[in-house]
């Protein structure tokens, strides 16, 4: 264990960690804007400038040593944090109010606690960049006019998901996360999983879409075996949003593009909510009692002509996991085990 004093309050932690991570075990407050606890540490944005044994030092890359003296609201450190959150300001779109993560921004955030003022704003040239955004890919926009050039999705794609379908493209004030040969998303190597969306702390990566639940229901998704935990965000009686349950031990919060995005058809206009019965060529509605006679006579006389081997069932992964059982047991008690599910591994 190393003990180090931040703003005068004794920290114990383990030889090897970081000063922001010493900051963050004892309740203090580093404000970053490139860090994520899932990724590697990176230190491009400088905004978590210290002062350590009187020299500035980036907190997320800088380690702790025993008897360090760390100021985190020194006027060294606090002229270098204005001036970088001022510069990304420059380059950045102003209009908050139709962002996807208005309110729920870093940038907000830590343009809010460094001091960024209107005068000071004032004195600076803005100059957004013309981009387009890329709205190839079905799920979520790139918006580079919003993109603070972190890295954070960068990074994710590669230490999280391993297809490293993004990366820094061009140089100096040109340069931008881009795929590879600068495509649309839709024609890269996206697997469209949405890892980097939800690690984006601006909306420069966000949902088309995007609504905001007013409550969310602890579940685990059925699209697979696996058993990942997830929360539905719910809106009325519509789900609205899916994200990943950090706490659960099977994926630790994260998802592929299934358990993701996959939730639409859960409201859709076309789902089912009457049984339909096929007659004369057509398909027409019926009641439970009338669809289930119909099915129970077609297996006893599929049974009787060619034995319980000749049924199968085929259940889905947008039903529940009892319904799924249920299904299961229904068709083993016929006496076969023709029984398959689009979401097997």
């Amino acid at each position: 264990m190393v003990t180090l004093f931040i703003d005068d309050i004794e920290v114990s932690i383990e030889e090897g960690s970081t000063v922001f991570e010493a900051a963050e075990k004892a309740g203090i407050y580093i404000p970053t804007l490139c860090h994520h606890p899932d990724l590697f540490t990176f230190g491009g944005c400088r905004v978590c400038m210290v002062e350590a044994n009187g020299k500035l030092v980036t907190a997320c890359r800088a380690p702790v040593k025993d008897g360090m003296v760390v100021q985190t609201d020194v006027e060294g450190a606090r002229k270098v944090q204005r001036m970088v959150v001022e510069l990304m300001l420059t380059k950045h779109n102003e209009d908050c109010q139709t962002c996807a993560k208005d309110s729920n921004c870093k940038l907000q955030e830590v343009a809010n606690y460094v001091g960024i003022t209107p005068d000071r704003m004032a004195m600076l040239r803005r100059s957004v960049p013309e981009v387009a955004i890329d709205e190839s890919n079905p799920f979520f926009n790139l918006d580079r006019t919003r993109c603070i050039l972190c890295g954070i999705c960068i990074r994710t794609c590669e230490q999280i998901n391993g297809v490293a379908a993004l990366d820094f493209g061009f140089r100096g004030e040109h340069t931008a996360v881009v795929t590879m040969g600068n495509k649309q998303m839709a024609e890269s190597t996206c697997e469209s999983c949405g890892e980097c969306m939800e690690r984006c702390p601006t909306g420069a990566l966000a949902r088309k879409d995007d609504e905001r639940p007013n409550r969310e229901v602890k579940s685990v998704c059925g699209y697979c075996g696996v058993g990942c935990g997830i929360h539905l965000g719910v809106r009325g009686d519509r789900v609205v949003s899916v994200r990943g349950d950090k706490e659960n031990p099977v994926n630790s919060g994260q998802l592929c593009v299934k358990g993701r995005f996959g939730y639409n058809f859960i409201n859709h206009e076309d789902r089912l909510t009457t049984p339909l019965i096929k007659r004369d060529g057509e398909f027409v509605e019926a009641s439970w009692d009338e669809a289930l006679d119909l099915v129970s006579s077609k297996f006893k006389e599929i049974i009787e002509e060619s034995g319980p081997k000749a049924l199968g069932g085929i259940s889905s992964a947008r039903c529940t996991t009892e319904d799924n059982y249920a299904f299961a047991k229904l068709i083993r008690s016929l006496g076969t085990n023709n029984l398959d599910h689009c979401a097997r591994l």
